[in-house]
């Protein structure tokens, strides 16, 4: 008896070991044809890296001169695409925009894993780096963790954070979730509060009061690590989902503070 319960507790350890990216990513697949069109009626174009090969979108019509250039790597459902959102928010206010499409989302070919978003983040910050405007990212949910990872990667290059219904570490959310699978077994654990420790540039931290899915306490945990200049902007009674990120006033906060270094 006791053999049999550990041989089925073995089995199930080893099938949520071997499929838990099925439970962490949710990504809504296209082909290219679809997302250029798709892209097209809302008024952006692809960014490609080059060869080529899709990075992701931009808007068609970016601000002249912009004072910085914010990478959005967005959540765990959906595409870039369902993210133009941010670039319609910060285009007026002088940033420009690019969404980046993460491996396997959208029309990008590859399969989502740390290693493959942390690449294609890193890739992308060293191509808008070279365009020469200061580089912010806006790292929305799971992307969090890859702004986390990409921040520590490339420092000089990246000046400014907005984190939105973040969380401190990834294996804490899957606790939440999955409160009988041990963090060990976590094959893609982010750890931004790890990865930000040594990040001194500044950060604002966007955190859903009634946050379901990562939790309130995740985005003040993770706020708590930041060390160098930081704003807390908490909703009370926003979902992880229903936060309002189309409010001037919240826009006009984030790209004052992150413009001015936070001071």
């Amino acid at each position: 008896m006791l053999a049999g319960t550990f041989l089925f507790a073995a089995l199930l350890l080893a099938a949520l070991f071997l499929l838990q990216r099925r439970l962490l990513y949710f990504p809504d697949r296209m082909s290219e044809d679809d997302a250029v069109r798709a892209a097209s009626h809302a008024g952006a174009v692809p960014w490609r890296d080059d060869a080529g090969r899709l990075r992701g979108w931009r808007l068609a019509r970016p601000p002249r001169d912009p004072r910085a250039v914010a990478l959005v790597l967005h959540g765990n459902a959906g595409s870039a695409l369902d993210r133009l959102h941010y670039a319609r928010a910060l285009s007026p206010r002088g940033v420009d925009v690019a969404i980046l499409e993460y491996p396997g989302y959208g029309a990008r070919p590859g399969a989502p894993a740390l290693a493959s978003l942390e690449a294609a983040a890193i890739e992308a910050v060293d191509a808008l780096a070279r365009e020469g405007r200061p580089v912010w990212l806006v790292g929305e949910s799971l992307g969090s963790g890859v702004a986390g990872r990409t921040a520590a990667a490339r420092p000089d290059a990246v000046r400014g954070l907005v984190l939105v219904t973040p969380y401190a570490d990834l294996a804490a959310v899957a606790r939440l979730h999955y409160p009988i699978v041990p963090p060990w077994l976590l094959r893609d654990r982010f750890r931004p509060a790890r990865d930000l420790a040594a990040f001194r540039g500044p950060a604002v931290v966007l955190v859903a009061g009634a946050d379901e899915v990562v939790g309130p306490a995740e985005g003040r945990r993770l706020f708590a690590a930041l060390p160098g200049p930081k704003r807390l902007v908490e909703q009370p009674g926003a979902t992880h989902n229903g936060i309002d990120l189309a409010s001037p006033a919240l826009w006009d906060e984030v790209v004052a503070f992150l413009d001015h270094g936070g001071g």
